[in-house]
């Protein structure tokens, strides 16, 4: 069994990132944690009583839920979910089923596709036949996209393609309850975005429809999905495993993810 990495490190001033995401580690070294140990230990003298003289090493870190490789809850998107179907109380990341979080992972490849296009669900079935594959409940659909080659700078966030609301909904219709991409966000590029609702405003015709339609989605039916992964590259379009456990903060609309796919050799 080969073992892929799919989470990007945390790390302190890590580019790309919005400022109020931007992680902070404070590192506390051997030597400050044999200072500490004293307030446990009284009269305790490192150089005699510690090995080495050295105590523990710690870290204080200081992030948001969105930062770095995480999964977003429904909470996310907005206060309701599944409208489709028949609106519901909307989950928190500490509510998503756990059997949710491991499934076949089906890749698609999207470097083709021009940063800020917005995926349709003829897109996604195209993609689909390329690799021989019909989504089943339970897949978990990840994009590989061109943004994971700017991770670390600041133009991250400007790259990639997206998906939109109807190629979203035709997605978690099928029974996929997990998605995700190596791209900072699962809608098509913010400033992109950003820049086509300019361009309406001016004209006089504002178009709301396109303001984080993919994530939207979730009011119609409720969905989870992951941002910032890595590797995608490295694991085949299907065959792989893929388990994505998000930390279990309570009542919160996403938690970091240690993403890891397995491939059978």
């Amino acid at each position: 069994m080969k073992f892929i990495d799919l989470s990007i490190p945390i790390y302190n001033e890590t580019l790309g990132e919005m400022p109020i995401m931007a992680p902070h580690i404070e590192y506390s070294d051997h030597d400050t944690g044999a200072e500490q140990m004293s307030f446990i230990y009284p009269k305790i003298k490192p150089d005699q009583h510690l090995p080495l003289g050295k105590g523990w090493a710690t870290e204080t870190v200081t992030l948001g839920t969105h930062s770095g490789t995480h999964m977003d809850a429904p909470w996310h998107y907005a206060p309701i979910q599944d409208r489709e179907i028949g609106e519901k109380k909307v989950m928190t990341i500490d509510e998503i089923p756990l059997e949710w979080c491991i499934g076949p992972l089906i890749v698609l490849d999207l470097k083709d596709k021009e940063d800020g296009y917005v995926m349709t669900p003829e897109d996604i079935d195209q993609k689909l036949d390329d690799i021989g594959h019909k989504l089943q409940e339970g897949d978990i659909l990840c994009l590989n996209t061109n943004a994971a080659k700017y991770f670390g700078t600041p133009k991250y966030m400007y790259y990639g393609a997206g998906v939109g609301k109807e190629g979203t909904l035709h997605i978690v219709r099928h029974g996929v309850h997990v998605v995700g991409t190596d791209a900072w966000s699962w809608d098509p590029p913010l400033p992109l975005t950003a820049k086509k609702w300019k361009t309406t405003v001016k004209a006089k015709n504002p178009d709301p429809s396109i303001i984080w339609e993919g994530h939207f989605a979730g009011i119609e039916l409720g969905y989870f999905q992951m941002e910032k992964l890595t590797n995608l590259d490295k694991v085949p379009p299907v065959g792989a495993i893929i388990y994505c456990f998000p930390i279990k903060i309570a009542k919160a609309s996403a938690g970091w993810v240690r993403a890891v796919a397995t491939i059978p050799e």
